[in-house]
């Protein structure tokens, strides 16, 4: 298919701004006759067509930003969406939240929706099917048609924006090197499947730190989680699994859990089998929420800092949508801007409670 020709090679063959371009395609007066004419048939003789559903989103403004994470059970993704709210507040926008539920065409029906008139730009956690899938094409179009986005926790390359992570990899080398310090031996690694890019840089850190302390890993002391049961209304089963991978491996000292609900289910199932926490299991989890301080005994946790990372993710998206506005009055196309695009890193924080010596 033939590339479509751009405002910026407009420009360049005809030695003009791109500004220009733009004003005497729109048949500004400011343009002579004579320059408007000819860009007019070269853009013509090439076929040129103005990106119109871009053109239409960036001329109306509802100061809203559409909030889209996969579920809402999670403590995390509450503490995300309070420090959206506060910075969107303060610089006079509102936010709508949408939920994917971990569900690819929900997404994608979500933004379909919000997009629509709905809201200026999103701050989004990819949702785990989409994972799987590996397909973001719904991401790239929105961006493309002129709608910035900005994504948080769950983050994969694919698609150009602006994002906002934790550091998952050195979080979980601080839980395990926390493990081994107080003497546990035997370190099990409660995670997701690999495709979730979090629950996969955690693994990798759980990995490195048990090579660095000269702990020889046993893929016997790893649980990966099937996603049907990490859903609400499956917590039964998810409890019976991990019963059994303890029941299968009495050896275990201590857990490394990639998230709040993992470590807290390791926990109940330790003590149903007559282990005492943290005497004869030690068990540290990701994301410090309402559960990690109301469990019996509180649990070590891996702080993301959550609200931390709302507020910037809605700097960084209120920044782009107000430059956007302050560029020039009239239309340049998405691909006509060289976009630099930041990918904020959250340092994570240990907090040691009594699940841990």
């Amino acid at each position: 298919m033939k590339r479509k020709i751009t405002l910026k090679q407009i420009a360049r063959e005809l030695d003009v701004s791109i500004s220009t371009v733009s004003k005497a395609l729109s048949g500004s007066k400011e343009i002579s006759e004579d320059t408007k004419q000819k860009i007019q048939a070269f853009a013509k003789l090439y076929n040129y067509r103005p990106n119109n559903i871009a053109l239409s989103l960036k001329n109306r403004k509802t100061k809203t930003i559409g909030i889209l994470i996969p579920e809402i059970v999670h403590h995390f993704f509450s503490t995300v969406i309070r420090g959206i709210e506060l910075v969107a507040n303060k610089r006079g926008y509102n936010v709508i939240v949408g939920l994917s539920n971990e569900s690819f065409t929900k997404e994608i029906i979500n933004m379909e929706m919000l997009a629509n008139g709905s809201i200026d730009g999103f701050i989004l956690s990819i949702s785990k099917e989409t994972l799987l899938k590996q397909d973001y094409h719904h991401f790239n179009a929105t961006i493309n048609q002129g709608m910035p986005i900005v994504l948080f926790d769950r983050v994969v390359s694919e698609v150009n924006c602006d994002k906002v992570i934790v550091d998952d990899f050195k979080g979980a080398v601080k839980a395990v090197e926390k493990l081994i310090a107080t003497g546990c031996k035997n370190i099990a690694l409660i995670t997701t499947m690999d495709y979730v890019s979090v629950g996969r840089l955690r693994t990798q850190g759980y990995l490195e730190a048990l090579e660095d302390g000269n702990i020889r890993v046993d893929a016997n002391l790893i649980l990966k989680i099937d996603d049907a049961l990490d859903v609400e209304g499956h917590f039964e089963a998810l409890e019976n699994e991990i019963e059994q991978f303890f029941r299968s491996n009495k050896k275990i000292d201590g857990v490394f859990a990639v998230n709040e609900l993992y470590a807290v289910t390791a926990m109940k199932a330790a003590r149903k089998l007559g282990l005492s926490i943290p005497d004869d299991v030690q068990v540290i989890g990701f994301t410090d929420g309402v559960l990690s301080k109301h469990a019996t005994p509180s649990l070590t946790t891996v702080s993301q800092h959550g609200q931390k990372m709302g507020e910037k993710a809605a700097d960084l998206l209120i920044d782009r949508l107000e430059l956007e506005d302050e560029e020039n009055g009239e239309y340049i196309e998405e691909n006509e801007r060289e976009e630099h695009f930041k990918t904020v890193i959250i340092e994570t924080e240990l907090i040691e409670r009594d699940s841990t010596k």
